[in-house]
């Protein structure tokens, strides 16, 4: 193993056999040579990804389905029945190196009764973290009420909900005849961070005060608005009435981790907003490069206890792991 700092990192994807029709949708964009790679390290489970971790001083890694996932599948029982699919098939995975992986769950929002019940069974059956969830189903957003029974399984069990970007059902005039927009360089972004302030004014957080959401890349930029946030909402609340200031949500339930986003400035001002206890350490394997998103946290210019809460110590806290898992 390296003797750089542990980490653990949580968004790290992988593509389950059949699972590659719902990702067709962006994978075709990239370029041939970069789509073969690609799919030959979304497959691997084993030695690839396990030589890379090594290389960069990754501990332990949170595997999960590559988007959209079930979060695309019109039939609400083929989606039920993918999601455990997914789970069972990562589960066997996970089994064969279990010191190095876990596993966020796949589940069935089209139904979120079925939804809070795959949940459990992944968590409590299979040994699964939480759940990771590619952005809205179909266009319905978590806000909406009927999503209650999950959010209080998930707080029930405590653990956290990794919201992941997805494509907006319907593009606003604004990316008309700019497709470069849409996707992960602009329009995930806009997307995912508009989904998590949903659940923050939705009231979610105030319903259910456990609930944990991950976000990714850096927040999708939410933290450095946190001041505008309370500013322009105390202006203009609609008659929304929260019981704390948007501010004080972050961190208390919304985290993020810096999947994809390797600026020590980005992170400095992240850490700044959020917290050393806010922010946490990720790739986004393999889209983004191990060794590049190792070398960007172990440069940063922060002091090491700040350092090793964002590399190891706020993940292995979230997530109930054992702070001696190593190789």
């Amino acid at each position: 193993m390296s003797q750089q700092i542990r980490k653990i990192a949580l968004e790290e994807h992988f593509m389950a056999p059949g699972f590659e029709e719902y990702s067709k949708a962006f994978i075709q964009h990239i370029p041939d040579d970069q789509r073969r790679q690609l799919g030959t390290k979304l497959s691997d489970i084993d030695e690839i990804r396990l030589g890379e971790m090594d290389k960069a001083g990754i501990d332990y890694v949170v595997l999960s389905q590559t988007g959209p996932a079930v979060q695309a599948e019109p039939s609400v029982e083929k989606a039920i029945a993918r999601a455990r699919e997914n789970n069972d098939f990562l589960a066997r995975r996970i089994a064969n190196h279990p010191a190095r992986f876990g596993g966020f769950a796949c589940v069935p929002m089209q139904d979120p009764q079925a939804a809070a019940a795959e949940l459990e069974r992944a968590v409590m059956q299979l040994g699964f973290h939480g759940a990771l969830v590619n952005g809205h189903t179909l266009g319905t957003y978590y806000d909406d009420r009927r999503f209650d029974v999950f959010w209080e399984r998930l707080q029930a069990l405590d653990v956290p909900f990794y919201l992941h970007p997805i494509d907006m059902l319907a593009l606003p005039p604004s990316f008309a005849g700019h497709p470069e927009l849409n996707g992960a360089t602009w329009g995930w972004g806009v997307e995912t961070g508009t989904h998590a302030l949903r659940l923050l004014f939705g009231g979610v957080f105030d319903r259910y005060p456990g609930v944990k959401v991950i976000v990714g890349h850096m927040g999708e930029g939410l933290p450095f608005l946190r001041w505008r946030f309370d500013s322009r909402f105390g202006a203009y609340p609609f008659g929304v009435k929260l019981a704390l200031k948007p501010s004080e949500y972050f961190t208390r339930n919304l985290v993020i981790t810096t999947s994809g986003v390797c600026s020590h400035p980005a992170l400095m001002g992240a850490i700044g907003e959020m917290g050393a206890q806010g922010v946490m350490f990720s790739v986004d394997y393999p889209y983004e490069s191990t060794a590049a998103a190792a070398e960007f946290i172990d440069t940063a210019p922060m002091d090491e206890g700040t350092r090793a809460l964002v590399c190891h110590g706020n993940a292995e806290r979230l997530l109930k792991l054992n702070a001696t898992v190593d190789a």
